[in-house]
């Protein structure tokens, strides 16, 4: 019996994040085996779900590599990887780019059958010439200037080598757009709530959306079929900053993109924000996703359309505390 074979379970890595905890939520029920929950950030005794077992540990550690092959699980989904715009670029690439090249040595090592990885739509790039809508053939650009999206080009690169030379590693790779549910906290989610929604005159600035559900759905069908495959991961439809300020009840405000990056500028100088005018581009030339590969070939149709989702975040969102 080969190692993959002799494997059992699911191992997390990112498992305390956002999605990671909904993932475990959906697992610990049981029948997928057994589930290890991986994360820098330790789990309150509290917290911890039954049937989980939790390791503390971190995707850039050597020890990695000691964890996966004690856990031998059969699949990781690998979800462990930094969200926020505009932190510490060398820290950034360490984790995402030299972390999933940790997971994946530790992975073949161990003998894991399979890696399923939630990369982004950002690996297209922010360009004004991108296809509408994007379809999994078309060309990953990153950003050379904007380290998030090049930083995700990056490990779809170092993935994409590693299935022509370690094809017994099945990988699934999910490509998703910005993800919204109830209690996303982000720097997205900061651009719809201000009192006054901004965004860019001369573009309509498409957001295409899914569900934090729909995201738990399509990784929970990836660990119990197995099927392999690179997949956009996005509901039908997109909403405009101005389409998503109507539905939050605010007023739009367009501004000229030359006056916004001048603002970026200023504000970054005075050390107010950590955008520069580079980020401009992220919402001048949003990445519209196809998602007819994920419907036709994987198999999982998105619960939510775009108007779906974001009316799911304003109606269920938490209020803010006074």
């Amino acid at each position: 019996m080969s190692d993959a074979m002799a494997n059992s379970g699911v191992l997390i890595t990112g498992a305390a994040g956002f999605i990671g905890s909904a993932l475990l939520r959906a697992f610990a029920a049981g029948g997928d085996g057994p589930v290890t929950a991986l994360d820098l950030r330790e789990v309150p005794l509290q917290e911890r779900l039954d049937g989980v077992a939790y390791e503390h540990g971190e995707i850039r550690d050597p020890t990695l590599k000691e964890v996966i092959a004690r856990v031998k699980p059969r699949t990781v989904v690998h979800l462990a990887s930094v969200v926020a715009v505009g932190g510490d670029d060398r820290r950034d690439y360490e984790i995402d780019v030299l972390g999933t090249r940790n997971v994946l040595e530790a992975c073949l090592a161990a003998g894991v059958g399979h890696l399923i990885v939630t990369s982004s739509g950002a690996a297209y790039g922010y360009h004004a010439d991108n296809p509408v809508p994007l379809r999994e053939t078309d060309p990953l650009r990153g950003n050379e200037d904007f380290p998030y999206a090049r930083n995700k080009r990056e490990v779809e690169e170092m993935l994409a080598r590693w299935r022509n030379d370690h094809p017994q590693l099945r990988q699934t790779v999910f490509r998703p757009c910005t993800v919204l549910g109830p209690t996303t906290n982000n720097q997205i989610t900061a651009l719809f709530e201000r009192s006054v929604v901004t965004g860019l005159s001369g573009t309509v600035t498409p957001f295409s959306l899914i569900a934090d559900s729909d995201v738990v759905a399509a990784l929970a069908q990836a660990v119990r079929t197995g099927k392999g495959g690179i997949y956009n991961l996005a509901g039908d439809g997109t909403l405009s900053l101005r389409e998503i300020a109507q539905l939050n009840g605010k007023p739009f405000i367009p501004i000229p993109p030359a006056v916004m990056k001048g603002a970026l500028w200023l504000l970054h100088a005075l050390g107010l924000t950590k955008l520069t005018p580079q980020n401009v581009k992220f919402i001048q030339y949003r990445p519209v996703l196809d998602n007819t590969r994920l419907k036709s070939e994987f198999g999982y149709a998105p619960q939510l359309d775009a108007r779906a989702v974001f009316e799911r975040y304003r109606d269920e969102r938490p209020e803010p505390m006074s």
